[in-house]
């Protein structure tokens, strides 16, 4: 097939026509996505830059999953804490209990009741036990002696904080059984010198369970700012001006209106001049 020969008026506007309709689909593109970088070919600076801020605020969402196992694991041994410290309480007052009461062996109803109010201690010591034990969050109990090692860096081992725990049953704290001991105010004295001392325990760990939380909640806060800068820092740079896009849109759509009719008027020009030649 012979070469189609376009006069100069017809194909200077159908390039502008052509270049019209790529800006068009590109606005339609940019209207749609709500971005105006998509691919590495509209700015590789800006998509790339992007990627690297999104993928570094997607390492920081991840961690703030272990940041929030670290609060709650905090948490939930802090309840356990003032729980052992209302089950001390009580059993302390069996022992004083225990020790308003007649030491003598002759007094049947004394001695009855020192051994009853021994039993009860022994009860309260059991559900110390207990408590330690159930004062644990998802697998990790720092009632139980459990370590837990919370990331806070997007990098493995770059920023870390180790949650020691500790051991929080009966027999860590130095609380002994009662049973057979509370016949003479010696023992019941021993007794509450040992609750006392668990009690100083449950302090100084409560402590540094709060000192650790702070940290954890003050890291957790900082972590979700900078998640939303990343973020926001990515959308600067790719997302669209979605009102300029639609004035472009509306503007380009104009424009191919002119040059649709400017296309008829030169192609009307051409049929002029063919008719003068026959």
């Amino acid at each position: 097939m012979a070469d189609i020969s376009l006069s100069a008026g017809i194909r200077s506007n159908l390039i502008s026509l052509q270049n019209t309709a790529s800006l068009l689909n590109q606005t339609q593109t940019r209207l749609g996505t709500g971005k105006k970088v998509n691919s590495p070919i509209d700015n590789p600076t800006n998509y790339f830059t992007a990627e690297a801020l999104k993928n570094r605020a997607g390492d920081l969402t991840a961690r703030l999953d272990g940041i929030s196992k670290g609060v709650q694991t905090v948490k939930a041994a802090d309840a356990g804490i003032k729980g052992l410290k209302s089950l001390i309480a009580q059993a302390k007052g069996i022992a004083n209990d225990a020790r308003a009461l007649s030491t003598a062996t002759t007094d049947t109803q004394a001695v009855a009741d020192r051994a009853a109010l021994a039993t009860r201690f022994d009860t309260i010591r059991t559900q110390i036990d207990q408590m330690a034990a159930d004062s644990g969050y998802d697998g990790v109990n720092l009632l139980g002696n459990d370590k837990l090692t919370v990331q806070f860096g997007e990098k493995i081992g770059s920023s870390t904080i180790d949650l020691q725990g500790f051991t929080a049953t009966a027999t860590g704290l130095g609380i002994a059984a009662a049973a057979g001991s509370f016949a003479t105010n010696a023992n019941v004295d021993a007794a509450i010198a040992n609750l006392e001392k668990a009690e100083g325990t449950l302090r100084t760990e409560s402590k540094k369970l709060s000192a650790n939380l702070g940290v954890l909640t003050t890291r957790q806060e900082f972590t979700n700012s900078m998640v939303n800068n990343l973020t926001t820092g990515a959308d600067n740079l790719t997302n669209a001006d979605l009102n300029a896009e639609a004035a472009n849109l509306l503007a380009l759509n104009t424009q191919q209106s002119l040059g649709v009719n400017s296309l008829s008027l030169a192609s009307q020009a051409s049929q002029s001049v063919l008719r003068l030649l026959q």
